[in-house]
C-alpha cells in the first residue's frame, strides 16, 4: 500500500516527497501538469532561462533555500528587490511630468516615504479589526501636512508596492497584510533558471505527471484520492495545490474540510501578479540603472521596469501588472500588453525605445492549476490563519504550501518549509531539512 500521496508537484510537494522518500516510506506524487515545479516554471525555449514564476530567494540570511542552491550547484546573481523599496538601489525616478528626477530630488522622494511610512506604522498599529490597507494609508497620510500632489505620489506608491507584494488591490488587503514583509540580506536571481531546484529534488522520485486530482475522500483509517482516470488509496495525503485551486473547488473532499481549515481557506486572499519580460536588441535605458520608475499619477497602468538583463544575457526589462490590472491583462493580447507597455516607456524616453525583439508574458489568474499567483492576508484575515490553514485532518490529510506558512508566505521558502513540516507530522518526528540535500548527485545537477 502507498504511504502517502502528495497531490502537486511544486516545491512544497516535492519537498514533502523527498524527506517522506528519505525515511523508506512509499510515495506517489500526482500532478496535474505536464511538468514538475508548479509555480517555479523557467522558459528555455529561446536558448536562455526566463522565470515565468517564482524568480528571487527573498533575503539570503537565515534562509534554508540559500544552502540548498548551493548544495545543488545553482549560479546566482545578486538583485535586491526588498520591499517594493523607494530607494536603496539606483532606481531613476520620473516625475508626473516623465522629468527625472535628480538627485536632490529623488532623495527627498525617499524621505517622504521614509516618513509616510513611520506615519503608516502608527496607522496599521491602531486598525480595528477588519481594516484595509487603504485606509491605513489614508490615515497615515492625513496626519501630514502635505500638499495634494505630495500626498498623492506616496499613496499610489502604496498602491503599487501592494500590488507588488499581495497582486491584490490595495482596498482588498488587510491594514496587517504586510507586517511580514521583512527582507534579512541580499536577494538572489538565477541565470541557470529556478526550477534547477526542484527539478533535483524531484531526482528518483515517483512523480506521475498529467494526473488532475478530482476528489479526496478520507477517514481516521486512510484516504482515497481520484483523478480523471485512476483512483489511489494511501494511508496519508499531503495536499499541495495552490490556494486558488482550493478556492475554487476544483478538489471535492469527503467528508467537506473541517474547521478551522476550510474558513481559513474562504478568508485567505488568492492574488494575481503577472510578468511582462521584453527583450530588446539594445539597451536604450541609462547605464548602471538597477529599476527606471514612473511616480504619481502617470504610474498607472505600468510603473516600475527591472532590469534582468544579468540573467539572461540580453538587453531585457522586467514590469509587473498585478491586482485588478494583473487580471484585467489576462483578458488582452500578447501584442495589446506589448503596446501598452511601449507606449508607457515611450512616455519617457520618446522614440528611444525600439521595438522588442522578443516578450513573454504570464497569465497565473487562468492558469487551471494555480488560480492565481500567491496568497495574501485579506481584509477580515489574520496571519493566523496561514498556519490554520495546514491544521491535520483525522490524523490522515495535510495541507501545505506557501498560504499555509504564515511566518513568510508567498515565498519558495515558505512553501518549501511547510512541506517540511508535513512530512514532520506525516511521520510524527523529526527529519532534518538537509536531508533534502543528501540525494542531490553532482551529475543531478540541472542549469
Amino acid at each position: 500500500m502507498i504511504d502517502t500521496i502528495v497531490v502537486g508537484a511544486g516545491i512544497a510537494g516535492i519537498a514533502t516527497a523527498r524527506l517522506l522518500h528519505s525515511t523508506g516510506r512509499r510515495v506517489v506524487v500526482l500532478e496535474g501538469r505536464d511538468r514538475i515545479g508548479g509555480r517555479m516554471w523557467t522558459d528555455r525555449t529561446a536558448g536562455f532561462s526566463v522565470d515565468r514564476g517564482a524568480s528571487w530567494i527573498h533575503g539570503l540570511v537565515g534562509n534554508p533555500l540559500t544552502e540548498l542552491v548551493a548544495g545543488v550547484g545553482m549560479r546566482t546573481v545578486e538583485s535586491t528587490v526588498g520591499s517594493f523599496q523607494a530607494g536603496g538601489r539606483p532606481i531613476a525616478n520620473y516625475d508626473e511630468q516623465y522629468g527625472l528626477l535628480d538627485e536632490q530630488a529623488a532623495s527627498r522622494w525617499v524621505a517622504d516615504v521614509e516618513a509616510a511610512d513611520r506615519q503608516l506604522q502608527a496607522a496599521v498599529a491602531a486598525s480595528e479589526p477588519g481594516a484595509n490597507y487603504a485606509q491605513a494609508t489614508e490615515r497615515a497620510l492625513s496626519a501630514l501636512e502635505w500638499d495634494p500632489e505630495r500626498k498623492a505620489r506616496v499613496q499610489e506608491f502604496y498602491r503599487h508596492r501592494i500590488e507588488e507584494q499581495c497582486g491584490a488591490f490595495i482596498e482588498d488587503v488587510a491594514a496587517h497584510g504586510l507586517d511580514e514583509d521583512t527582507i534579512d540580506g541580499d536577494e538572489v536571481l538565477f541565470p541557470g533558471g529556478y526550477d534547477a531546484l526542484p527539478r533535483a529534488l524531484a531526482e528518483g522520485l515517483d512523480i506521475r505527471l498529467g494526473r488532475t486530482v478530482k476528489a479526496i475522500s478520507w477517514s481516521t483509517s486512510g484516504v482515497h484520492v481520484e483523478t480523471e482516470t485512476e483512483s489511489f488509496e494511501a494511508a496519508n495525503a499531503v495536499v499541495t495545490v495552490p490556494l486558488g485551486v482550493l478556492k475554487a473547488g476544483a478538489i471535492t473532499f469527503s467528508p467537506e474540510l473541517p474547521e478551522p481549515v476550510s474558513s481559513s481557506i474562504d478568508r485567505i486572499g488568492m492574488g494575481v501578479f503577472n510578468k511582462v519580460f521584453l527583450q530588446f536588441r539594445e539597451r536604450f535605458w541609462p547605464d548602471g540603472v538597477y529599476a527606471i520608475r514612473q511616480l504619481g499619477a502617470a504610474s498607472v497602468p505600468w510603473h516600475s521596469w527591472y532590469d534582468v538583463s544579468a540573467v539572461s544575457g540580453k538587453p531585457m526589462l522586467l514590469t509587473f501588472a498585478g491586482g485588478r490590472w494583473g487580471r484585467q491583462i489576462e483578458t488582452m493580447s500578447d501584442e495589446e500588453i506589448v503596446t501598452s507597455v511601449l507606449a508607457s516607456l515611450r512616455r519617457i524616453y520618446g522614440d528611444a525605445v525600439p521595438e522588442p525583439v522578443g516578450h513573454w508574458i504570464t497569465r497565473w489568474g487562468s492558469d487551471e492549476f494555480a488560480r492565481g499567483s500567491y496568497s495574501y492576508i485579506a481584509a477580515g484575515a489574520s496571519h493566523a490563519d496561514h498556519d490554520a490553514m495546514a491544521t491535520p485532518v483525522g490524523g490522515v490529510l495535510h495541507l501545505a504550501g506557501e498560504a499555509t506558512w504564515s511566518v513568510d508566505p508567498a515565498t519558495v521558502h515558505g512553501a518549501l518549509l511547510s512541506g517540511h513540516r508535513a512530512a514532520e507530522r506525516v511521520l510524527g518526528r523529526p527529519v532534518a531539512l538537509g536531508s533534502l540535500l543528501d540525494v542531490v548527485a553532482p551529475s543531478a545537477t540541472p542549469e
